[in-house]
């Protein structure tokens, strides 16, 4: 078991998985793509998309039909013959009626635009009934959708060069594919259905469509029936039925996904994010909606991610996409989709390597030197971008990236300005100083002046000019990264080295005032990491009590030191590790951190017993193969020889 490794790779963005959803205050252009007449049978519908001559759809314009005027001339006709005394109860009727006349008055008292935000969702409260709610119906759905589709085809065939020929039938198909949404409803009744009736192969098709707007609407549809959130109530519910019904589910989505990527899904959506452009909204809202697909593809599927990262070029399009000029909701939402393909593991982070996409991410870091964020969505932004170079540290060819691309220069310019970026930068270092192939980087940090600020921000001094502290990252986060470093910078710096003697040198000045800071850290990390040991030992003496079998017991082991690790026991064993290494180093350091850990009834075997446990739970992962691997058995090795050196020392005392 590599507890390193484990405990290494940054965690996934905060918003991975929260689904963008409607804004709470929609305005009432928003609202118009969610309005279904479903009274209205699709080959009578009346929303036609405006199409220039490249059939490129920049607008829709709607036209409504007013049965109600003709209601009320039935009515006035019927109670005519009742005389005048029956004419003028229907002129009443009438003026009551039109909210549209004198509505101040006699009306509803809403504008225009109030009432048609009300139309829209009194549209949606009766759509919960719609049409499409068994088998029989979304069969004769189905074949109407494949009639207007051949049919708009045919028609765009014949007339090439006149929008004008073809306009009804594209109205009829952005109208067919927006009845395809209540289908998340019941995803194991409609979807195998879908599959059954050839349906997907038509979807995939129109992904290629002249009107890139019809593109766009099957990217939405697309994104709604394969939404991780479908299906999500029998989920939270719970209960065998619930639980069996949330399983169908995930497997009818699967079987939609499959037969969704065998007609070519990944090429299509890349596709389209070349010929969109997205200064205009429509478009823009459709990258949006295409970032949202592979969200959740990779979601549902995580191992996808070395197909879309070896099989088309999307890779790249996020990288460029995020060195654009500017901000905005898509370049956040790039951001988010990058770091999920990097945490999928190596072969992705080497294929990010080879479009020079960390020193890229560096670049689009250093505006962040002297600024702050712009809002939380772009703080955000910033983090997963941060997160991405994290991740992609994880391997050791990065690590040479890093110091090449002068990576470490620039997070001790971040820490030395106190932004927001601040605490990010050191959480970098902390990844990039690591194991053997970060030792060129950890004599950089010295060289380039990193140890100042470094011990500011260890000793709690520096004060941070971010007027947001409320966005900064905790405080136990940000000491356990400062612990990462020192280790770091202990285990590569070579004895006696320039560089080694002057952080020794931190130590010593100021009446070891570092090495006080040193062990408050570790009574710290002791305290919070006390009760859930009081907690682990109940529940082995209860598991005794109970008759588990030792393998049983063994198998727990592993659970049991993972809590404790989230608990504190990482920045103990970091804190303990720093301390071993300056109390050999320095006679004066020893004795005045053995005076410290008398005042609180310990002595240098409690710091050796820490090391002890860190020893015996490093390097157990022996499966994985190649360089990395080679590389973190190396340092795995050396870590392990170090250990045993300073627990001889300490146990000497």
């Amino acid at each position: 078991m590599d507890i390193d490794k484990m405990f290494k790779l940054p965690k996934l963005p905060a918003s991975a998985g929260q689904k963008r959803k409607m804004p709470d205050n929609p305005n009432p252009e928003y609202l118009k793509k969610f309005k279904f007449d479903e009274a209205a049978p699709l080959s009578q519908a009346t929303d036609e998309p405006h199409v220039n001559g490249n059939g490129k759809g920049k607008g829709r314009q709607v036209t409504v039909q007013d049965e109600e005027m003709e209601e009320r001339e039935e009515r006035n006709a019927g109670g005519g013959g009742g005389g005048g005394g029956g004419g003028g109860g229907g002129e009443v009727e009438d003026f009551y009626d039109d909210a549209d006349d004198e509505g101040r008055f006699f009306g509803g008292g809403l504008n225009n635009e109030q009432e048609q935000i009300l139309n829209i969702f009194d549209a949606a409260g009766e759509g919960e009934d719609g049409p499409v709610l068994d088998l029989p119906a979304l069969r004769r759905q189905l074949g109407k959708f494949e009639r207007i589709v051949t049919k708009n085809a045919e028609q765009r065939g014949k007339y090439p060069d006149d929008p004008s020929k073809f306009i009804e039938s594209e109205a009829d198909l952005d109208t067919s594919l927006k009845s395809f949404l209540p289908l998340t409803q019941n995803p194991p009744l409609f979807y195998p259905e879908l599959v059954k009736a050839g349906i997907i192969p038509i979807l995939s098709g129109l992904l290629a469509h002249e009107n890139t707007d019809i593109a766009v609407d099957v990217v939405e549809v697309i994104r709604e029936l394969t939404d991780e959130d479908v299906g999500e109530e029998e989920d939270a519910e719970g209960g065998a039925e619930e639980e069996e019904r949330a399983s169908k589910t995930r497997m009818a989505i699967g079987q939609l996904i499959d037969e969704l990527l065998n007609n070519s899904l990944l090429d299509l959506l890349v596709s389209n994010l070349s010929r969109l452009n997205e200064s205009e909204e429509s478009d823009s809202q459709g990258v949006f909606h295409i970032l949202a697909v592979f969200e959740n593809l990779l979601s549902f599927m995580p191992p996808l991610a070395s197909t879309i990262t070896s099989e088309t070029s999307l890779l790249g399009w996020l990288v460029s996409r995020l060195e654009k000029e500017g901000y905005d909701s898509n370049k956040q939402y790039a951001s988010e989709v990058l770091a999920m393909l990097l945490q999928e593991g190596r072969e992705v982070v080497l294929r990010f390597a080879k479009l020079d996409g960390l020193d890229k991410l560096l670049q689009v870091l250093f505006q962040y030197i002297k600024k702050d964020p712009g809002d939380g969505e772009e703080l955000e932004f910033m983090e997963n971008v941060f997160d991405c170079v994290c991740t992609s540290l994880a391997e050791p060819e990065m690590k040479q990236e890093f110091h090449d691309s002068e990576g470490v220069e620039l997070m001790v310019m971040m820490m030395k300005e106190k932004r927001l970026a601040r605490t990010r930068a050191i959480k970098v270092l902390d990844y990039a100083l690591q194991s053997p192939p970060g030792a060129p980087s950890c004599i950089r940090f010295i060289t380039a002046s990193g140890l100042p600020t470094f011990f500011s921000a260890f000793m709690g001094k520096s004060t941070n000019k971010s007027k947001n502290r409320h966005l900064q990252t905790s405080q136990v986060e940000d000491e356990e990264h400062l612990l990462g470093i020192l280790g770091s910078l202990f285990t590569n710096l070579e004895s006696d080295s320039p560089e080694r003697i002057r952080l020794i040198a931190k130590f010593v000045e100021e009446g070891y005032a570092k090495v006080e800071r040193l062990l408050e850290l570790r009574e710290a990390a002791e305290s919070r990491l006390a009760p859930v040991k009081r907690d682990i030992e109940d529940e082995k003496k209860t598991l005794k009590a109970e008759g588990a079998v030792e393998e049983e017991i063994e198998e727990m082991e592993v659970e049991w030191y993972l809590r404790k690790m989230d608990a504190g026991l990482a920045s103990l064993q970091n804190a303990d590790y720093v301390l071993a290494w300056v109390v050999m180093e320095d006679d004066g350091a020893m004795t005045h951190a053995r005076l410290l850990l008398s005042r609180k009834g310990m002595n240098f075997k409690n710091v050796s017993s820490v090391l002890r446990e860190l020893k015996d739970n490093i390097g157990d992962d022996e499966e994985e193969e190649g360089e990395a691997a080679e590389g973190e058995a190396g340092g795995a090795a050396l870590q392990r020889m170090i250990l045993e050196q300073l627990i001889a020392f300490l146990e000497g005392l």
